[in-house]
């Protein structure tokens, strides 16, 4: 359709008011440019501005394809940042419904992998107490009437899980191409983009204008149900419908600046229209939220914690009880039982037991001189009873078990006549060096025995601080997955960096598939492909941004993103590329084997 008339919005006040200032402006001040007419424009797309739509997306998006060799390329940009704004929020806006639309497919996608079980389970209990009972009521009635089987309600189920699917894949497919073509378009006017955007950008707006008429034969046909029912034939009356550039402007031959302006307006009021659409589309088509999903345990819980908030109330103060007071005040004393005996109790013996050990270090030192005095004491008893008992002298380097056996030796000699011996032998000699010999044998055992006890007293105190050490290993590993975040492409993590090299590979599989639609001549497949394909660089380029900024390696890896997003580079190169971006930046490196 043709941009707004008084004739055709007369029920849009905001683009008839619109239409008229920029009609009036462009008659007015078309020609003439002074100080009062730039203020009055700066108004006038001032109030234009205000009915953009706003990106849902993150600022840091998958660059235009514009180059960066210009001279005067920052000056240029700063002149025409309107231009480049609409480039961008155009963009952006058709990743972001992309990505809406992606995460319901996926959704689907799972569900249809599932079994015939899983299917009818998801039918029956994952889409909310209403449809819960419909669909119980309709099986019976079915079942009653018809003979209605559980094979019939599980192709039943098929077919309504295929239908989310086709009609997603069905809007995806479009975007993509739309994204591609727009894409490719901006792709062939980068340099004058750069050089003269403001003479470039009329030729663009009249390309873009057909691309948005050719999205709108392809997705404004969907039939989408209305969810209040309020047409008689139940399906919503209103279709897509763009606003296209009055016949005024495209025979203009030189654009004034109030032209631009409009058509940005116009971009910007399609792009609206785009996203009113597609919010009927995907509510028809969405997955079910998760407390829809998962009614039954929430029910369950309500229930529970209802049971359970009524049985608190009976044992309260409200209700003259003092149970809870008393269970409270056990608990407390429980817990500081539990942190005193495992925790505080152990730590302090550990301690004490080491700067114990410390203190009494020198008293160490005192008990093994006195064992080495009896020990020196006993080698001396030894060798004079030997030397007395051989009649010769020793050598020094005599070993005490050498003097022993002497002494031994006489020992048993000196036993046959004990009596007689014991008063005028050596007998009780003999004996009083075997009580040295035992003296220092349990002095030696007591001190090992002493060691052996101060070092279990230091296990049996680490013993006792065990739960409390795996209590909080526990809350720390908690803590540790909840920062890495692995559950997304983002993370830090195993299981995000694994998720990014999959993202790759989804590249690679996309330019493949592109090249044999292209050489197939299958058009609109290509163009569909070659959108998927920006979409998942889309998805790379903001899982490894924060990733690649950290390690330095940001500015190779985004030069690599946008050379594989370029249309005219050969596929050869492009795998080439992917292969080095998997064995060379840091953040798509395969994360290290867990031994």
């Amino acid at each position: 359709m043709e941009a707004p008339t008084p004739e055709t919005e007369s029920k849009d006040p905001r683009a008839l008011a619109s239409f008229y200032s920029g009609y009036v402006w462009k008659r007015l001040f078309g020609s003439a440019r002074s100080p009062v007419s730039d203020f009055l424009g700066r108004i006038s797309g001032l109030y234009r501005r205000t009915g953009r739509p706003r990106s849902r997306r993150r600022t840091s998006r998958l660059p235009l394809p514009l180059p960066s060799s210009s001279a005067d390329c920052s000056v240029v940009l700063t002149k025409a940042s309107r231009v480049y704004d609409v480039l961008e929020d155009i963009m952006a806006h058709v990743l972001s419904y992309m990505h809406d639309v992606q995460k319901h497919l996926e959704f689907w996608q799972t569900r249809a992998e599932g079994s015939d079980g899983q299917k009818m389970y998801f039918m029956l209990f994952e889409r909310g107490p209403l449809a819960f009972v419909d669909e119980t009521v309709r099986l019976i009635q079915q079942s009653v009437s018809e003979g209605y089987s559980l094979q019939h309600f599980c192709q039943s189920a098929s077919a309504h899980i295929s239908e989310r699917i086709t009609n997603l894949t069905y809007l995806r497919c479009s975007l993509a191409s739309f994204l591609a073509e727009v894409y490719v378009e901006v792709e062939k006017r980068g340099k004058e983009l750069v050089t003269s955007p403001e003479n470039c950008f009329p030729s663009l707006v009249l390309v873009m204008d057909g691309l948005f008429s050719k999205l709108e034969e392809s997705i404004g046909s969907l039939p989408l149900h209305n969810q209040n029912d309020s047409s008689p034939d139940g399906i919503y009356s209103h279709r897509l419908a763009f606003y296209s550039l009055p016949n005024v402007i495209r025979e203009g031959s030189q654009w004034t600046d109030c032209e631009i302006s409009d058509a940005i307006n116009l971009i910007y009021q399609n792009i609206q229209k785009l996203e009113s659409y597609l919010s009927f589309a995907v509510a028809k088509y969405k997955k079910p939220r998760k407390v829809t999903q998962y009614w039954i345990s929430y029910t369950c819980g309500a229930v529970g914690f209802a049971a359970c908030s009524m049985w608190l109330v009976r044992h309260s103060s409200l209700m003259g009880s003092s149970d809870i007071s008393n269970w409270i005040r056990e608990a407390k004393d429980s817990t500081a039982s539990f942190f005193s005996d495992h925790v505080e109790q152990p730590l302090l013996s550990i301690r004490d037991e080491l700067f114990e050990t410390f203190r009494k270090r020198h008293e160490s030192a005192m008990e093994q001189e006195e064992v080495q005095l009896t020990a020196k004491s006993l080698r001396r008893m030894l060798q004079a009873f030997s030397e007395q008992t051989e009649g010769q002298k020793l050598p020094e380097d005599a070993s005490d078990q050498q003097m022993l056996e002497i002494v031994m030796a006489r020992y048993e000699k000196e036993l046959m006549h004990p009596v007689k011996n014991l008063l005028s032998g050596e007998l009780a000699r003999a004996l009083l060096i075997q009580v040295q010999k035992l003296k220092l044998d349990i002095e030696t055992a007591m001190l090992e025995l002493n060691q052996i006890l101060r070092a279990n007293e230091i296990n049996f105190a680490i013993l006792a601080a065990l739960p409390a050490f795996f209590f909080s290993l526990i809350l720390l590993m908690i803590m540790r997955a909840w920062l890495k975040q692995d559950t997304r492409a983002e993370g830090r993590g195993r299981i995000a960096r694994l998720q990014r090299r999959l993202i790759l590979v989804e590249i690679e599989k996309r330019i493949m598939q592109y090249q044999n639609y292209f050489d197939q001549g299958l058009e609109n497949d290509a163009w569909c492909m070659y959108g998927l394909m920006l979409y998942s660089l889309d998805c790379l380029y903001l899982a490894s941004e924060r990733h690649a900024r950290a390690t330095g390696e940001w500015p190779w890896l985004r030069q690599d993103i946008i050379d594989l997003a370029k249309p005219g580079l050969q596929t050869t190169y492009k795998f080439k590329v992917t292969s080095r971006m998997e064995r060379m930046y840091d953040c798509l490196l395969p994360s290290p084997k867990r031994k």
